[in-house]
C-alpha cells in the first residue's frame, strides 16, 4: 500500500544521486574541458531541481502521517526537516541556474560555455551535494537512532501478530 512515508522513501534518492552525478560531471568537465560533460552536469542539476520539491512535499506529508510515533527518537524528524528546507531552496536555485545554462548552451552550440557559467555549475553542484548529503544523513538517523532498535525484546503491549512478525516467526508458531 502506498503511504506518504513509503512514497518519500521511493523518491528521496533522486536529488542525492543527481547532485552527486552533476558534481562528478562538473569535475570531469573541469579536468577534460569537454562540452558534453558540462551539458551533463547542467542536465543533472536541472533534474535535481525538478525532483527536490516532490521529495520535500512527500517528506512533509510523511511527517504529518507519522505524527511523532514512540519508536522515532524525538527531534530527528525536525532536524531532517530543517535541513531539507535549506536543501529545497539551494537545489531549486541551483536547478534554475542550471536549466538556464543548459538552455543557453544548447541554443548556442558554436559558442564555448562562458567561465561564469562553468563556475556557477561547479559551485552549484558543490552546494547541492553538501546540502543534500547533510539532509540524507539526518534522514537516515530517523530510523538508525530509533530507540526500538536498542530493545532486545519487543515492547510490552504490542499485538501478538506484530510481535510474531517482528520475531520472524511463521504462521505455524515456529
Amino acid at each position: 500500500m502506498m503511504s506518504w512515508p513509503y512514497t518519500h522513501l521511493l523518491i528521496n534518492h533522486f536529488p542525492v544521486v543527481l547532485s552527486v552525478a552533476a558534481l562528478a560531471a562538473a569535475i570531469l568537465a573541469l579536468l577534460l574541458g569537454r562540452r558534453g560533460l558540462w551539458l551533463t552536469a547542467m542536465a543533472a542539476l536541472t533534474m535535481a531541481g525538478l525532483f527536490v520539491y516532490p521529495v520535500y512535499f512527500t517528506g512533509t506529508q510523511a511527517d504529518h502521517a507519522l505524527n511523532d510515533p514512540w519508536y522515532i527518537k524525538h527531534g530527528t524528524i525536525e532536524a531532517h526537516d530543517a535541513a531539507a528546507t535549506w536543501t529545497l531552496w539551494a537545489i531549486l536555485i541551483v536547478g534554475v541556474f542550471a536549466a538556464y545554462s543548459w538552455w543557453r548552451s544548447l541554443k548556442r552550440p558554436a559558442e564555448g560555455i562562458p567561465g561564469w557559467m562553468r563556475a556557477g555549475i561547479v559551485v552549484g553542484s558543490l552546494l547541492a551535494v553538501s546540502t543534500v548529503a547533510r539532509t540524507a544523513y539526518l534522514g537516515g538517523k530517523i530510523i538508525q537512532e530509533s530507540p526500538v532498535l536498542q530493545l532486545k525484546d519487543a515492547p510490552a503491549g504490542l499485538p501478538p501478530a506484530v510481535v510474531t512478525e517482528l520475531r520472524g516467526d511463521t504462521a505455524a508458531g515456529h
